[in-house]
């Protein structure tokens, strides 16, 4: 036994001779070299010592600021931790410490979005890292993204992980199998109550308009059993305050990942406080089935209402709509949609008003059309714009005959807080008509301009209140068709979902 101890010993001090023998050669060819570079051996050695004790001190100040975060998060603290890192993310990016670190301190202080980049360079360098990946699913959970989550968790669950983990990813999974079961059908609802003040709600003319300047021919029958010899329409506007109640909802089906169906329905009544013949009440309805995929989603519905005016049916209503909504990126989306509808006017008692409804009478109509969304980088505000045009038959003989229209609308909306959003569109519409009026001896051709603007105050996440101007005016050559209208008016409204 003691000689094995001195053998020991022998074999230690010979390799520490070596080494030294190994350590002292690269000193005697410095040397050698220092002499031939006029730098002294000394000074070599310790610019050489200087520049080693550096590089320590550097790999020291990178693993203390790991230790620091790590020490944060385990006590509790991952918003400190990610204040410590976050400045360090740029130069220290790829690093798989300190992603990770990273990535679980944002995820931990409510930031996934942050943590799902962290977490994915991990996986870019190391695809095996099993923790990474569970936190990253964890991380698409929060985000709301649950297929991402479920496709993450489910891997992390063919690893074979301890059983405390199982027990957590299979409640994840649980969570999320029980709310696309809840998804599969979709209830919702909402119900407005109104208040305003509407300017012109017969869209009248607001000044005397002379019969001449709109036909000639009629102005000489009026003369002839009259005697005047300028006779004229008065205004015909009409102002009033009013209240409104609104109602509707709707349904729909996820009959699996890319279809569904819908049905919904909307009443809206209205009550004018003098001019009770305008009051106005209507009823329609939608069913129909959607199509839709990672960028986009295809519907196709049947529609139908009625209108009423007066108290009496002015109007039915039937037709079909489809609409392609397309998102490109999570700033950008377009929509083209195409509509056909047949609108039946009906129950015109004599003394019921002369609403828009009985002067176009029975038509049929087609309109296509395009959108587009663009949403700002902070996600706060918004701009949009759609186009559109159509024709209109007129299949019970109207007398100004068919009708061609084309329109622009642009709008933006922007949030003011977390509570309170604006917004506000301008519209402009063209419509051209087909025959000369036999009264007017002139062919209608007509502008209309609308602008909107307000706000919505979310009281919380159920309850909203949404004051409104709206302001429209139409210019006609047969000037009884131009009017001026403005339109106040302050909406409170419960939503159920």
């Amino acid at each position: 036994m003691k000689l094995l101890r001195v053998a020991g010993w022998v074999s230690v001090g010979l390799a520490l001779a070596a080494g030294g023998a190994h350590a002292r050669e690269p000193v005697n060819s410095g040397k050698a070299a220092s002499q031939k570079s006029g730098v002294p051996a000394g000074l070599e050695t310790a610019q050489r010592a200087g520049a080693e004790s550096g590089k320590l001190s550097e790999i020291e100040a990178r693993e203390q600021l790991l230790r620091d975060a790590d020490a944060l998060l385990k006590a509790g603290k991952p918003a400190e931790a990610y204040t410590l890192l976050e400045p360090f993310e740029f130069d220290r990016s790829g690093e798989v410490r300190f992603d990770y670190l990273l990535g679980i301190a944002a995820l931990d202080s409510g930031k996934p979005d942050k943590a799902t980049l962290a977490f994915e360079r991990v996986l870019a360098v190391n695809p095996n890292f099993a923790g990474a990946r569970l936190d990253l699913a964890r991380a698409y959970y929060q985000l709301g993204d649950l297929p991402r989550a479920r496709i993450e968790f489910e891997y992390v669950m063919k690893q074979n992980p301890p059983e405390a983990a199982r027990v957590t990813i299979q409640k994840y999974l649980d969570a999320i199998a029980a709310y696309e079961q809840s998804q599969l059908t979709r209830i919702s609802g909402y119900v407005e109550g109104v208040l305003g003040h509407d300017g012109n709600l017969n869209s009248g003319t607001n000044s005397p308009v002379a019969i001449a300047s709109v036909s000639p021919v009629f102005a000489a029958m009026v003369t002839a059993f009259t005697g005047d010899a300028n006779p004229q329409f008065h205004p015909s506007q009409l102002a009033d305050n009013y209240y409104g109640i609104n109602a509707g909802g709707e349904i729909s089906r996820n009959l699996n990942d890319s279809w569904s169906v819908f049905a919904g329905a909307n009443l809206r009544q209205r009550g004018n406080m003098s001019e009770t013949i305008y009051d106005a009440s209507s009823v329609d309805g939608r069913a129909g089935f959607a199509y839709g995929n990672e960028q986009s989603v295809y519907r196709l519905s049947l529609n139908g209402g009625q209108f009423y005016t007066g108290n009496s049916m002015r109007r039915d209503a039937l037709g079909m709509s489809g609409e392609w909504q397309h998102v490109f990126s999570p700033a950008h989306q377009i929509n083209a949609f195409v509509q056909y509808g047949q609108n039946r006017a009906a129950g015109s008692p004599p003394g019921a008003p002369a609403t828009d409804a009985r002067i176009e009478g029975n038509t049929d109509q087609t309109v296509i059309g395009a959108g587009w969304v663009h949403v700002m980088g902070d996600g706060k505000q918004a701009l949009f714009g759609s186009i559109f045009a159509g024709k209109e038959s007129a299949v019970a003989g109207r007398p100004d005959g068919k009708k061609k229209f084309e329109g622009v609308r642009v709008g933006g909306q922007a949030a003011f807080a977390d509570e309170v959003d604006g917004f506000a569109s301008l519209g402009w519409l063209h419509g051209a008509y087909s025959d000369q009026n036999f009264l007017f001896i002139a062919k209608r051709n007509e502008h209309q301009y609308d602008l909107t603007v307000g706000a919505n105050w979310r009281l919380d996440t159920l309850w909203s209140v949404k004051p409104q101007l709206a302001f429209s005016k139409k210019s006609s050559n047969i000037a009884l068709y131009s009017f001026e209208r403005s339109d106040v008016s302050l909406t409170l409204r419960r939503d159920f979902r």
